[in-house]
Order: C-alpha cells, then sequence, then structure tokens
C-alpha cells in the first residue's frame, strides 16, 4: 500500500507561502528557492510549495481543496484559528460545530483553504469524564 508523504501547493510567491506555512507548521523549510520551498509538515510528511507558473501541466485555480489539521480539543482550534489570523491569515469559517466535528477553515495567500478540526468521536471522548464526574 502507498503512503502519503508528500502534498504540492502550487503558488503564486513561494518565499510568502514559505513564511505563512513556516508559522502555520512552525518550522522552517529544509529546502528553499525562488520556483520551490519544502517544509515538513508533520512526521514523514513534507509539504511542497511550487512557483504557479513553473508547473508542468499548468494547473488550475486553487481552492477546490485543503489541508485539515486534527486538533485535540474545540479549544485548540479556537486557539489555531486565532495564532493564524494573528499572522494575517483570512478566515473563511470561523470556529463553528458541524457534522463531522468542532472546525474553523482559513485561507494561505493563495486562497487554499487550511481547516482545523476536532472530530465528534473526540469531543465526545473529551466530554465523558466530565459527565462520570457529575453523576457521582
Amino acid at each position: 500500500m502507498a503512503n502519503l508523504n508528500f502534498v504540492l501547493l502550487y503558488v503564486e510567491d513561494v518565499a510568502a507561502s514559505e513564511a505563512f506555512y513556516a508559522k502555520v507548521f512552525g518550522r522552517a523549510a529544509i529546502e528553499s528557492s525562488p520556483s520551490f520551498a519544502m517544509i515538513p509538515a508533520a512526521t514523514g510528511v513534507m509539504l511542497g510549495l511550487w512557483r504557479r507558473d513553473g508547473v508542468a501541466p499548468p494547473a488550475g485555480a486553487p481552492g477546490g481543496g485543503e489541508i485539515a489539521i486534527m486538533a485535540e480539543s474545540e479549544a485548540d482550534v479556537a486557539v489555531t484559528i486565532a495564532r493564524w489570523r494573528a499572522f494575517g491569515a483570512e478566515i473563511a469559517q470561523p470556529p463553528m460545530q458541524m457534522d463531522f466535528g468542532f472546525t474553523a477553515v482559513a485561507l494561505d495567500p493563495d486562497g487554499h483553504r487550511l481547516r482545523v478540526f476536532v472530530p465528534v468521536e473526540r469531543q465526545v471522548h473529551e466530554r465523558q469524564p466530565e459527565l462520570e464526574s457529575s453523576t457521582l
């Protein structure tokens, strides 16, 4: 079975996107040039930022997908989205409950979506100790 280990985004300004994602992931690029940057996104997963005008075959418009980052709690979702807003990300969806969990979405400098969320299963698990202690 194949493993996902690399995600590529096509960007207008590699340096601007590199700076943005270095803040998002808290890690510096391990490769950087005017046309491409690579940032460790997670253990075993790299994020590549490729200047759009050098992509072959040519790429379509951004925004048709998203990078999703699982959080530990609803509070972590709120803290993460506030942090992203503080360094200039446009917030496309403020923190809110959806059927799959508590979530929020920011946009990178090229309009790619970054979703932070805590799944419903984790929310139920988080709240369970409170329910158990309140019944004692």
